[in-house]
């Protein structure tokens, strides 16, 4: 059997987990996460972190991998996950990738253009103003000086706008003019299936999943990493909110509130990206496994 890598999608909570681990237990083989959180072992429960029975039942990759503290890109997360592939072809045809992150999964599939690095200074100038502005001030700065983001980019996105401004304020050139779309050719054959499910069933499993990180002690978990609240990795859904509590801007019913509200817009612009490529599959969580069984 020629070595393939199946690679599963979908929106936050759509049910890629249980999806992934039913696919490596049927090929008994392992699963690279492609999730730009789960990945920190100090976070858990607002990061909806696989259980520690999943992880039991099937070797995962890029849980608990790295620490807050480090600044993790999609090309790091490239090297990580194919060195991880190449392990695992070693001893079976089959690799699961699974994830949400759609920047990871196409660094994975299809290679990164090499972006120059940006200047430090920069960096912590855009860094001081954004965490003094908010995303207005950053989507105003690009309108300014990077048009063709403006008008081609992921304009909602706060990390996507300050890579774009980064970019443009150290080279004087669109980071979309530098990205050539030119795809690397992996030595292994890829199929790509999203979960399809509806937006009504989406939007309650997005609702029910908030409702049981409250129950599970998220308010302490985030207490624990509020010192560290300036981490990158905390710029994440279901702890900014918490931070706002805590700092007494907003009461912990509308924290809550907003992290459900949140998500789901998360969940929707993960769709509007996967839905853009091609290549992927559609289908109902329950159907995977018997459509790669056909496959392969």
């Amino acid at each position: 059997m020629t070595k393939t890598c199946i690679v599963i999608v979908g929106p936050t909570a759509s049910g890629k987990t249980a999806a992934a681990i039913e696919v490596a237990q049927y090929f008994n083989t392992e699963i690279i996460s492609a999730d730009s959180r789960q990945c920190f072992t100090e976070l858990d429960i607002a990061v909806a972190k696989p259980t520690t029975e999943q992880l039991s039942l099937v070797p995962h990759h890029f849980i608990n991998s790295h620490s807050i503290t480090d600044n993790v890109t999609a090309a790091d997360f490239e090297s990580f996950a194919l060195a991880a592939a190449d392990k695992i072809f070693e001893k079976n045809n089959i690799a699961v990738l699974c994830g949400g992150t759609g920047l990871y999964i196409k660094a994975f599939t299809e290679g990164l253009d090499a972006i120059p690095p940006t200047d430090n200074n920069i960096k912590n100038e855009i860094a001081e103003s954004y965490k003094r502005e908010g995303l207005g001030w950053l989507q105003n700065k690009i309108k300014e000086t990077d048009l063709l983001f403006w008008e081609k980019g992921e304009n909602q996105n706060p990390h996507r706008l300050i890579r774009a401004l980064e970019v443009f304020m150290t080279t004087g050139i669109s980071i979309i003019a530098q990205q050539k779309k030119i795809k690397k050719v992996r030595p292994f054959n890829i199929i790509k299936v999203g979960i399809e499910i509806t937006r009504e069933v989406l939007y309650h499993r997005i609702n029910n999943r908030v409702d049981g990180m409250q129950e599970h002690g998220l308010e302490n978990e985030a207490k624990l990493l509020y010192p560290n609240k300036e981490l990158n990795a905390l710029q994440t859904v279901g702890y900014r909110e918490m931070f706002d509590f805590f700092e007494g801007k907003i009461s912990k019913e509308k924290a809550f509130e907003l992290i459900k509200q949140n998500s789901r817009h998360y969940a929707k612009r993960q769709l509007t990206w996967f839905k853009k490529d091609e290549e992927i599959i559609w289908l109902p969580q329950d159907k995977i496994l018997s459509y790669l069984q056909n496959k392969l």
